[in-house]
């Protein structure tokens, strides 16, 4: 007698679920990093960019169908998408589409909000049919496992849940803020309040939505259409759909430290809204740090991009005062670092420093290059721009406000149109 098959575990719930990535804003705080390119398409981390990581996520938690719905100066990102993420295969039952806002639903409409995007791309939903959908944001930095999030999901029987995080409560004017019960169900949900309410117990501190949400398809859709319906809705989940189902539905609270991903090198649970030009220059330059607080070289939960096909880093010259080198720092492959030196700064694909140049806190976009002994202290400097020999920055904030564009916290954001107005 044949023994008993053991009993076959539940397939994940990732596996019949379809990730939709929201990545048609401007970013309109990143300033000219965003004047030829949305906010997801923005480099990060040397090689990566904004939008890779939700799409990461999705890929490293199981999630073989993906949308990423685009409209605002979309070509950056779309032709990011085309090169790096065309590996899924719709004979593996997988599937990734990109959808351009292209006037699907009126002749005269493009994605009027988060929630209209989804809406107008329901025929494509329906024709794959997932069982639940995972709405994702395309703008932030993080590592979670959805899966999690899936699973709560399901086993509250919630009509959607959302993942939320604790932040300085002065900080969530930017976010939807939620009150939770006892049990974790949503009581109320605020979009960006100009006073939030505290979290009881801890009134420094708010509970925020991070903008991504879990739905049984069949019921997503039908909120869709309600809200598609009413003449006074913004069409966005964040100020319509939720707080509609906070009020007649079941809305589940899904606290992220419960499916944040960290390696033995990670502490606290790391999730980064880089929305300004001092969030996105102090979370590339964290990158520097020995043990930076989001680690990049996790093997078990790679973050995929497109790879550019480039020769290694290059550092020459051997003599004092013109030494190549980079002291925490990080490049990619491409650079030269001839007989300059790089220090606590991050240097994208083909960056090229030359001879007694020198770069303190410095972001430097691919093809960078830093002409002849240019000074350049905490900077972002936009892609394939041309610093010409011995131009200072940062030393002089009188006159780097004068040429450039200067934060708040004093980094200076320089592009090429701001170079050429100086010759």
């Amino acid at each position: 007698m044949m023994p008993d098959r053991a009993p076959t575990a539940a397939a994940p719930l990732a596996r019949s679920a379809m990730a939709f990535v929201l990545a048609g804003g401007r970013g309109s705080r990143l300033m000219e990093l965003t004047d030829k390119r949305a906010k997801p398409a923005v480099f990060f981390g040397g090689k990566s960019r904004i939008i890779d990581f939700a799409l990461s996520n999705a890929i490293n938690s199981g999630i073989r169908r993906v949308a990423v719905a685009t409209q605002y100066k979309a070509h950056s990102l779309i032709r990011h998408l085309q090169r790096g993420w065309n590996f899924l295969r719709p004979e593996r039952n997988e599937s990734f589409d990109i959808l351009p806002a292209s006037q699907r639903v009126s002749e005269h409409s493009w994605y009027l909000g988060t929630a209209d995007a989804v809406f107008q791309n329901i025929d494509i939903i329906e024709d794959l049919a997932p069982r639940h959908m995972v709405i994702l944001a395309g703008d932030h930095i993080y590592k979670m496992d959805y899966e999690r999030m899936l699973q709560q999901h399901v086993d509250l029987g919630a009509d959607v849940t959302v993942s939320c995080m604790a932040v300085p409560r002065l900080e969530a004017v930017g976010f939807g803020v939620m009150a939770v019960d006892s049990s974790g169900w949503v009581r109320d949900f605020v979009e960006k309040p100009k006073d939030p309410p505290g979290i009881p117990g801890r009134p420094e501190l708010a509970l925020a939505s991070m903008g991504i949400y879990v739905f049984e398809t069949k019921f997503l859709i039908e909120q869709l259409k309600r809200d598609a319906a009413d003449p006074h809705s913004s069409r966005d989940f964040g100020k319509d759909i939720i707080p509609h189902l906070v009020r007649e539905g079941r809305v589940a609270a899904h606290r992220f430290e419960r499916s944040c991903v960290r390696s033995n090198a990670e502490g606290a649970p790391y999730w980064r809204d880089v929305g300004t030009v001092d969030a996105y220059w102090e979370a590339n330059i964290d990158l520097t740090d020995i043990i930076p607080a989001l680690d990049l070289f996790d093997k078990e939960w790679p973050i995929w991009t497109y790879a550019e096909v480039v020769p290694p880093a290059k550092f020459v010259h051997d003599e004092d005062g013109r030494r190549g080198e980079a002291i925490s720092s990080l490049v990619a492959g491409g650079c030269i670092i001839s007989g300059a030196s790089a220090h606590r700064s991050l240097l994208f694909t083909g960056a090229h420093l030359h001879s007694f140049a020198q770069v303190n806190g410095a972001v430097l976009l691919p093809d960078v290059d830093v002409g002849r002994g240019a000074r350049l202290t905490n900077v972002v400097v936009d892609r394939s721009v041309r610093i010409p020999d011995g131009l200072v920055v940062g030393e002089d904030p009188a006159e780097d406000e004068r040429r450039f564009r200067v934060t708040e916290k004093g980094i200076c954001l320089i592009t090429q149109s701001m170079l050429d107005r100086l010759a």
